[in-house]
């Protein structure tokens, strides 16, 4: 709440052209911007690219800015949107869908409790992740890597709310069927996603 808070005041001064606080929002929502981005596009750079032309994009509309009631999620859908272009335009065809792509997982594990965890354990989770379909993986990464909330995911990727959680409880059952029976109680998925 503390976030959306901040970032609602952020969007408040970027309409009045504020120029500091349009690079406080960049350096706030840019990691799970490019995390996301890279996800889609398999490059860094060109994840670094995408998540700058939606934040140009963002300034190109800071005086319509106000009418947007969440701005994380439009950064989300412009990213999702520049992302699937790049694509687009690399096979030539002029409409792309998640399903059609190989989503890579992008996992960081660097809390405390994290990096207890054996790299052999780590491999194991991530060859579950990788095996999710692309919209279940993205969706894993979503809520469990940029911490957004169901309903926020569902906007993001035109889903329903019901679907996003049918597929993060699905991708959380596999994850936690690749642990062996010591780990799980150590690795409570459930802990860190959003209610709602």
């Amino acid at each position: 709440m503390q976030q959306e808070n901040h970032i609602k005041d952020l969007q408040l001064r970027i309409a009045l052209e504020d120029m500091k606080a349009y690079n406080a929002l960049y350096l706030l929502l840019f990691d799970g911007l490019h995390r996301f981005a890279y996800s889609i596009v398999k490059s860094s750079e060109v994840a670094e690219e995408v998540v700058s032309d939606a934040f140009i994009k963002l300034w190109q509309v800071r005086h319509t800015i106000n009418n947007i009631d969440n701005l994380k999620v439009y950064l989300y859908v412009i990213t999702k949107n520049f992302a699937l272009n790049y694509h687009a335009q690399k096979r030539k065809v002029h409409m792309v869908q998640l399903d059609d792509l190989e989503v890579t997982a992008v996992m960081e594990f660097n809390s405390p409790e994290n990096v207890y965890i054996s790299n052999e354990i780590i491999g194991k989770i991530q060859a579950a992740i990788r095996q999710l379909p692309p919209q279940c993986r993205i969706i894993f990464q979503l809520v469990k890597e940029d911490g957004l909330r169901y309903k926020e995911v569902a906007a993001i990727l035109g889903l329903s709310v019901l679907t996003v959680r049918n597929q993060l409880a699905i991708a959380i059952r596999k994850v936690m069927e690749a642990l062996p029976p010591q780990y799980k109680t150590l690795f409570q998925f459930q802990n860190r996603f959003s209610p709602s």
